[in-house]
């Protein structure tokens, strides 16, 4: 795909993500990896509904800006999933609603943020791991990616908002939407002991489906969330 059909695909997305109400104001930001090691990126205060194409930020591979406005202050997070995410094409980062609601609930479990709720959620997000608040923009959110060593495509920041990798924009903005499908579930159902998949059940989806789940890999090293 052309860089300038790539650029396009990227205020689509964001435009649909921004008109649904899946992230407000300016907030938000979305990175496609480029085959020269390069990236586009969303720009600094930009709203994702409002994107143009010809302002879209290109970054050289060691992260210079090439072309376009400057890039959104997260870049810190962006390459940090991508480091540890050899797979990661593309790259949404989001302040959706029930995510956000998600990581300030105190009963969650920072290795899997989720209960295995519904076969889409691990077949799209996976699991999803849980990092501490860092404020907007803080390098150390990337050592704290880093240390999943790159078990997760879907993290969740602690009062900030979802992270999330895919193998192209599509991927990662369909998984992004069930993730906050999913915690908007777990919200409603909170409380009400509602029943989750089986471990056999979720057994059967990695079986079939081919999941790499952190909870199915070895344990070695699991300790990094």
């Amino acid at each position: 795909m052309s860089k300038s059909r790539l650029r396009e695909e990227i205020c689509r997305y964001g435009r649909s993500l921004f008109e649904r109400g899946l992230t407000p104001g300016s907030s938000g930001n979305i990175s496609l990896r480029l085959d020269d090691g390069g990236w586009l990126v969303t720009p600094t205060n930009a709203s994702l509904g409002f994107l143009d194409p010809a302002r879209i930020s290109r970054l050289d591979a060691e992260g210079r800006l090439v072309s376009g406005d400057k890039p959104t202050k997260e870049i810190p997070l962006h390459t940090a999933l991508y480091e540890s995410r050899g797979s990661a094409r593309a790259i949404v980062h989001l302040h959706s609603t029930h995510a956000v609601a998600l990581t300030m609930l105190p009963e969650i479990d920072p290795r899997a943020a989720l209960p295995p709720m519904t076969p889409y959620y691990l077949m799209r997000a996976g699991e999803t791991a849980l990092v501490p608040y860092y404020r907007p923009g803080d390098p150390a959110v990337a050592d704290a990616i880093r240390g999943l060593a790159g078990k997760y495509s879907s993290v969740l920041l602690a009062n900030h908002g979802p992270v999330v990798a895919g193998d192209s924009l599509e991927a990662a903005v369909f998984a992004t939407e069930e993730l906050e499908e999913t915690a908007k579930l777990y919200l409603l159902l909170r409380n009400l002991n509602p029943r989750y998949l089986t471990p056999n059940q979720v057994t059967d989806l990695v079986t079939t489906f081919g999941l790499e789940l952190p909870s199915h890999h070895d344990h070695e090293g699991h300790d990094h969330g």
